[in-house]
């Protein structure tokens, strides 16, 4: 079987495509045919070293994102079946309450190996089956994004009728953001640098869209669009060079859900707006297999896609983080092995 190994810390440079004997499940274990593998931003970090001493292992099969068929069934297993279609969980441990340092250990793509292999053997309790009208590459979109966006917004952030919910951008987490609250009823502001990436989001059922390169103060827009009563959610994905912006537009007592670092790690928060506002701060780091469960059972029962922009083959498994970190895509980045 082929897989990929990062054997430097270089960067996708550092990747390399090898040949290993096919794996054989342990008790407990299946063997997966992994059909699809989908990138996130951290596995650009991952390449380069970025995530310091979690990442220890030497020559990490990379991406937590992968989907496909169960091959083979080890000793003891029950209730599956070889041909069902599965994907890996991005916490392998993490079954259902709050975070704990143990549960945040089992990441698949680092600090253990992850899905970018043509098998991969997973623990049982590492896996979920995958609503039936999603094809391989779209179901391997959902273990890292959609749950980070469903956390935030679903777990955390109790989204409802009528709430205003404001995006960033039009990566993995801001578009499944987007269609989760569409779903339950919000009414979504929506940015980009991009109009016509902007039309592509109305054509998701965004309410009001606003270009941040040319609107410095988008903060400000978006709290007029609201009637200055300020935005219920920010999925607050940029980091520091936004987080000015996302305080701006959110209502007293909102919530910001800290995802990601894209504009920048560090910032000088206002903390005196923050308590004054009485607004919640709350990091959201994907999410536990309950939540997996809820929200792929939500997907199901609406028929949703996942928004794929473009899909590589193995082979050209360098490529797709090159052109993932160009920032040119609109929605999830494939592999298919």
């Amino acid at each position: 079987m082929k897989s990929v190994i990062l054997k430097k810390a270089i960067g996708p440079e550092g990747l390399t495509i090898v040949e290993r004997p096919v794996p054989e499940p342990g008790p407990g274990e299946v063997v997966v045919r992994v059909r699809a593998c989908s990138l996130n931003y951290r596995d650009i970090l991952v390449t380069r070293g970025g995530y310091g001493s979690a990442q220890k292992q030497a020559n990490l099969i990379p991406l937590s994102d992968g989907a496909g068929e169960i091959a083979a069934l080890g000793d003891g297993v029950t209730g599956l079946q070889v041909g069902d279609r599965v994907m890996g969980l991005f916490f392998q441990d993490w079954m259902a309450g709050p975070a704990k340092r143990d549960k945040l250990a089992t990441a698949l793509g680092g600090p253990i190996d992850g899905m970018l292999s043509q098998y991969r053997v997973l623990p049982v309790r590492g896996l979920i089956a995958v609503p039936e009208h999603l094809s391989d590459v779209e179901a391997a979109c959902l273990p890292c994004a959609a749950l980070t966006a469903w956390s935030a917004l679903r777990r955390y952030g109790n989204i409802g009728p009528g709430d205003r919910v404001l995006t960033q951008g039009t990566g993995g987490v801001s578009i499944f953001a987007v269609q989760f609250a569409k779903l339950a009823g919000a009414v979504v502001i929506a940015t980009s640098s991009s109009d016509d990436k902007l039309e592509r989001l109305k054509s998701l059922g965004v309410d009001y869209v606003i270009n941040y390169r040319r609107d410095e103060n988008w903060g400000k827009t978006a709290l007029a669009l609201t009637g200055g009563h300020g935005v219920d959610h920010v999925v607050e994905v940029g980091g520091a060079g936004t987080l000015k912006n996302s305080i701006r537009a959110v209502r007293p007592s909102g919530m910001l859900s800290m995802i990601g670092v894209l504009s920048g790690a560090k910032h000088a928060l206002n903390l005196p707006l923050i308590v004054m506002q009485d607004i919640r701060l709350q990091g959201v780091t994907v999410g536990s297999r309950e939540s997996a469960e809820a929200m792929t059972a939500a997907i199901a029962d609406h028929g949703l896609h996942p928004v794929v922009d473009r899909v590589f083959p193995l082979e050209q498994t360098c490529q797709a983080y090159d052109y993932l970190a160009s920032g040119r895509h609109f929605g999830k980045v494939c592999i298919t092995l």
